[in-house]
């Protein structure tokens, strides 16, 4: 196999694009009517919803209650979800007879699922149930990703009010998110999938006779509903073990694009959603460059890397082809490694490559994608909120170099709120860092790899960075599936969301209660080049002291070994 011609690649790029920015700019656009309660056409149905959760007359909230709220109705899915799984044994809408879920993986998924991060150590078509695939995992695929697109709306409130100390109702938040949001962008996704080829059946399987004259049964289910709502949603969870390299999740180009966009789709849309909320387009156009910078550099860096292949491969494979390891030949170097950039910056967690078998500089790029803490568009909602912590770390920086109080938005930016962007700072070594470290201590990590050497170290790292940033890819050589994992993994989910969330709410309602400052020649300007080239400088000088030392370890010492002409 010849891989495209490099001008042909750059086409497709180009077109994905431009397509993902026509789609994101009116997106984000009504997103922000939708969180200023201007979109009323599911009034009737919003309001008997708010009804039924006890909410018939929702109330402002303060940050406080507004996060009570949120860990309340986190916690109540968790649960919920974790007896699903637990039971399904017992439960119908299970054709193929699965046995209920071990408690410690039906803790690790519950949790998995319901901070967004969707980790698998199962495979989902061999463990599931159809209703545990749909009433289960389908359903926190929605709310959880309204509870990020929740937080963020509190957030911009919060940054753009004027001394008051509510954020907005999370109830109303989450329930506008769902159904004037996800639902529909999820129904009209579905239908188009289910047009290029996805199953949506409540059948088990089906059974084919194969070229040999074999019988094979093939697996199916309630496939495109379920892969709608994980791409749009950054969920990533795959109805099959394979995730989107099944054809019955991603059966061609057309599905491959639709889908990669989709991964972005409402991350970038919330840009330009918090430009409108918070009154100022030229933040949310800022906030986007400085993502778009970061985003395009990775993607270029795994595009590079895996196309210029493995040199332990020169003359056994046609060098022209790239690294094609762990790949679909139907898809080649560009659309997989654009998944892999896209599913990585968005904390989507979805693949249709193995990220295992990328070169050590592609898995490399693709785990400080992570690293960097769901800043390059990262989850819904949540990649906005990781952005606005960085933010407020780069004025109060620019502060110092000025000799002036930081300022954002005209607020003061003082030591309650460095304080607290300062603690999230934290979250990702600790569940990154000290988890792999425990796992490699306690001898748990050695049973787990399946590659000897910095690979296998770089296996361990991405498991707990993918954990921890709530993205949920993997390299597939780690076996997660084992009490200490599972455990240590959901705990590691929980950090990497609620430890990032709390913080923010809780600067949000700070900055509500304070008085905006006029303007002045002194103001250090947040919307133009010299503010996002900071932003971005600050993101990758953070990343790069916290997690170069070990990266260099794992596969930097792996790109040298193979330089060098040793394999692992």
């Amino acid at each position: 196999m010849t891989q495209a011609p490099f001008a042909s690649d750059l086409v497709q790029f180009l077109i994905f694009a431009a397509l993902l920015l026509a789609l994101a700019w009116p997106l984000g656009h009504y997103m922000a009517r939708v969180f200023t309660g201007e979109a009323q056409f599911l009034a009737p149905l919003e309001n008997a919803v708010l009804g039924l959760a006890g909410q018939g007359r929702p109330q402002p909230q303060r940050w406080q209650a507004y996060a009570l709220s949120l860990l309340a109705f986190n916690a109540a899915g968790f649960a919920l979800l974790f007896l699903m799984l637990r039971y399904q044994n017992l439960l119908p809408l299970n054709p193929q007879g699965f046995d209920g879920m071990p408690a410690h993986l039906a803790f690790n998924t519950a949790i998995s699922f319901v901070t967004n991060t969707n980790w698998q150590s199962y495979g989902g078509e061999t463990t599931l149930s159809n209703l545990s695939q749909m009433l289960g995992l389908t359903t926190q695929n929605f709310v959880s990703a309204a509870s990020g697109a929740a937080v963020a709306a509190a957030v911009a409130r919060g940054f753009a009010a004027k001394q008051t100390r509510v954020l907005g109702n999370f109830w109303v938040d989450l329930t506008r998110t769902t159904l004037y949001i996800l639902l529909p962008a999820s129904l009209v996704l579905a239908l188009v999938l289910v047009a290029l080829g996805l199953p949506q059946t409540l059948a088990g399987s089906f059974d084919a006779t194969t070229l040999e004259g074999s019988r094979q049964s093939i697996a199916l289910g309630p496939v495109a509903s379920q892969i709608a709502i994980k791409q749009l949603g950054t969920n990533g969870g795959g109805f099959f073990n394979v995730n989107s390299a099944h054809p019955f999740e991603n059966p061609n180009a057309l599905s491959n694009l639709l889908t990669t966009i989709s991964i972005l789709l409402i991350p970038v849309a919330f840009c330009f959603t918090y430009g409108r909320l918070v009154g100022d387009r030229r933040q949310g156009r800022a906030l986007f460059a400085a993502m778009a910078v970061l985003f395009l550099a990775g993607f270029a860096a795994i595009y590079g890397a895996e196309r210029l292949g493995n040199p332990l491969h020169a003359g056994l494979v046609d060098a022209a082809a790239g690294n094609m390891e762990g790949k679909e030949v139907r898809f080649g170097i560009l659309a997989s490694t654009l998944w892999a950039a896209a599913t990585t910056a968005a904390s989507n967690g979805s693949v249709n490559a193995m990220l295992d078998s990328f070169t050590p500089l592609g898995g490399l790029i693709a785990m400080l994608n992570i690293q960097l803490g769901e800043v390059v568009y990262g989850g819904v909602g949540v990649g906005l909120t990781g952005m606005l912590l960085f933010v407020i770390i780069t004025v109060f920086l620019a502060g110092l170099m000025v000799g002036r109080t930081p300022e954002y938005l005209g607020k003061k930016i003082e030591a309650k709120e460095i304080k607290l962007a300062a603690l999230t700072l934290l979250v990702m070594p600790l569940g990154i860092l000290v988890f792999a470290s425990l796992a490699i201590a306690t001898g748990q990590a050695q049973g787990a790899v399946q590659d000897a050497g910095p690979h296998g170290l770089s296996e361990l790292l991405y498991a707990y960075t993918s954990a921890t940033g709530n993205n949920g890819s993997a390299f597939a050589g780690f076996t997660a599936n084992a009490p200490w994992h599972n455990s240590a993994l959901g705990i590691a989910m929980m950090l990497g969301r609620f430890g990032y969330i709390i913080p923010i709410l809780a600067i949000a309602g700070s900055l509500a209660a304070k008085r905006p400052a006029a303007e002045t020649a002194g103001t250090f300007p947040t919307h133009g080049p010299l503010f996002v080239t900071l932003l971005v400088a600050t993101i990758l000088i953070v990343g790069a002291l916290t997690f170069l030392p070990v990266l260099a370890l794992g596969p930097i010492a792996e790109h040298v070994s193979i330089r060098a002409g040793q394999s692992f």
